[in-house]
């Protein structure tokens, strides 16, 4: 079981900077571009992974997971997320280094009974993790190697390597990457398995495009624990395991322990032609807009619109602007000015004369000239691992609550104007924002069922989101941004049902409020939202291989059969969308 883990290029502090006398910060626009950029024969293992392995020190590990309870001095910092709405009080957090020790550690959860919950990143939107039932708390961040698995023909990475960890090591020692998320500390675990996507997607499709298989560890129905490794191979037997790690999300059918990579199609043996080759360089363009007098709300959603009218236009696979890769962080007008990324790959030709049309297009007609068009060209992997790039807020602000939609046009009139209404409020604060994020392009040439993923003809998505520092916030943080993101979508009960305009929502982002009735009145589910039509797919997975459904969480997938709702605090109810509870102690 992975936690779903955040997977995309996203906001940093950077909007609270001061802004210069144009009213946007050029320092402040750049150090947020370098935050968007963003078994067998197994050679190049990076960090760790291995049981046995010798300390610093020259001591051995000790056998099995490393067991911290509440009264070990480490608990205290192992025990907390990004997320730090979230804090649970596990009786014990097993830190895992090897697949034996998630054996080891998930055997003692099923023969005592205690819930389990699985942390490899820590970045997830919710608090699966600390939900009051979880006893314990697996934590894989030890499980951090990427190398080249020989037999397999493919790259293998831990669950517990950060997205910057598989960057880097790609790159310096095949030259090749993965068309991830741009956020270097988010965690692989369930970046992968939830249908991550990043800069480079538009031109190499999802990082689930890539996922050649994977190994879990999986409960039988009679509590046995063991291990499978499932493949892409339509013939392989555990198939059907695979395709459920390929946007299902984590959290639901085991432990993963390993994630092959390879690209579809590839073939041979050397492993520099076995995924996508890496840019040499990267062109980033920063356009800042001053929130002052000329930002009239037709100028404000004029840009919104063009954005997505651009999108439309220009998000067919293998085309010049399928290069092109672009967010428009729309943020509250109290922040002083907002800002639009643009990156590319600085060798693809004619690279500054796409950037140069796309921002063109997207002020057309608007009478909203930039204050700052600023562009560099920088080395690859410099802004891909930027330390701390694209983290919610930053060492001190970290309580957040993110919600998100697919896009398959642009808003319409109406939500545009609902959008402005709610950026030039008087409740937001500088870190309230709506980011419209391009997609589409290679992704949208997979069939909807060929993956988990069943979004495969949206050419944007939204986030919603607001980041705050105290406690104390928690009531204004959240109704700021619930009410924003059920106004804009109140013609459809609240939430973005799929339609000509939504697809639903994605589920790296997860959001319980889509499980809850007070919130989505849409009378669609949650799980259509996230999953569409593969959802009856993804529950006979789980029927199959997660029988005594140990693996769950408040957006889990459920068994086929209706089970009697369950709730960690008291006697079972019901709610129309789901047998789990809502787990929001934020709310």
């Amino acid at each position: 079981m992975d936690e779903p883990n955040r997977a995309e290029p996203h906001r940093t502090g950077a909007s609270r900077a001061e802004p210069n006398r144009t009213g946007v910060d050029r320092r402040g626009l750049f150090a947020a571009a370098g935050a968007l950029a963003a078994g067998g024969t197994v050679t190049a293992l990076a960090a760790g992974g291995t049981a046995g392995a010798a300390t610093a020190a020259g001591r051995a590990r000790p056998a099995g997971p490393v067991s911290v309870r509440p009264a070990d001095a480490r608990y205290g910092s192992l025990l907390r997320g990004d997320n730090w709405r979230f804090v649970g009080r596990p009786d014990e957090i097993c830190v895992a280094a090897s697949t034996e020790e998630v054996v080891h550690a998930v055997s003692g959860a099923v023969r005592t009974g205690r819930r389990l919950a699985v942390r490899s990143g820590g970045h997830c939107f919710e608090g699966f993790t600390a939900d009051p039932a979880v006893r314990l708390l697996l934590d894989l961040s030890p499980m951090n190697g990427v190398g080249y698995d020989g037999e397999r023909g493919a790259f293998v990475v831990g669950p517990g390597a950060t997205l910057g960890q598989v960057y880097r090591t790609l790159f310096t020692r095949w030259g090749v990457t993965i068309p991830a998320g741009g956020c270097p500390e988010v965690g692989a675990g369930g970046h992968f398995c939830g249908g991550g996507y990043g800069p480079l997607s538009r031109r190499y499709g999802s990082v689930v495009d890539h996922l050649h298989g994977v190994e879990v560890v999986v409960v039988d129905g009679d509590g046995t624990v063991r291990t499978v490794v499932a493949t892409r191979d339509p013939d392989d037997p555990h198939h059907d395991l695979w395709w459920a790690h390929t946007g299902g999300g984590g959290g639901n059918f085991g432990v993963v322990t390993k994630y092959w990579l390879r690209a579809p199609g590839a073939t041979g043996s050397d492993p520099s032609q076995l995924l996508p080759a890496a840019p040499a360089r990267l062109l980033e363009c920063v356009v800042g807009w001053a929130w002052d007098e000329r930002m009239t709300e037709k100028a404000f959603t004029g840009l919104l619109r063009n954005f997505g009218v651009w999108h439309e236009q220009h998000s067919a696979a293998g085309t010049p602007q399928a290069n092109l890769y672009a967010i428009l962080q729309a943020a509250h007008r109290s922040a002083g000015s907002f800002r639009m990324i643009v990156q590319i790959d600085a060798d693809v030709p004619g690279a500054n004369d796409l950037v140069t049309g796309f921002v063109s297009a997207v002020t057309a007609g608007t009478g909203a000239e930039p204050a700052v068009d600023a562009r560099r060209t920088v080395p690859w992997l410099h802004p891909i691992t930027w330390p701390g790039a694209g983290e919610a807020g930053d060492v001190i602000t970290r309580r957040y609550k993110i919600k998100a939609a697919y896009l398959r046009r642009s808003f319409t009139g109406p939500q545009l104007t609902t959008v402005y209404r709610h950026l030039t409020n008087s409740t937001g604060t500088p870190d309230g924002s709506l980011e419209l994020i391009g997609y589409g392009g290679q992704v949208n040439t997979v069939r909807p069922t060929a993956t988990a993923v069943a979004q495969r003809d949206a050419v944007m998505k939204a986030d919603f989101h607001t980041v705050w520092a105290d406690a104390t916030d928690d009531a204004a943080g959240l109704a700021w941004v619930r009410d924003f993101y059920r106004d804009v979508y109140r013609d459809t009960g609240g939430v973005p049902v799929p339609g000509r305009t939504s697809d639903g929502s994605y589920i790296n982002y997860p959001d319980t409020d889509l499980a809850d009735p007070a919130w989505n009145t849409s009378g669609v589910p949650w799980h259509t939202l996230y999953y569409k039509g593969n959802y009856p797919r993804l529950q006979r997975v789980k029927s199959r291989w997660d029988p005594r459904d140990v693996f769950r969480h408040a957006l889990a997938i459920e068994p086929p059969k209706a089970r009697p709702p369950r709730r960690a605090d008291g006697p079972a109810t019901a709610t129309p969308f789901s047998s789990r509870p809502v787990v929001d102690p934020g709310r």
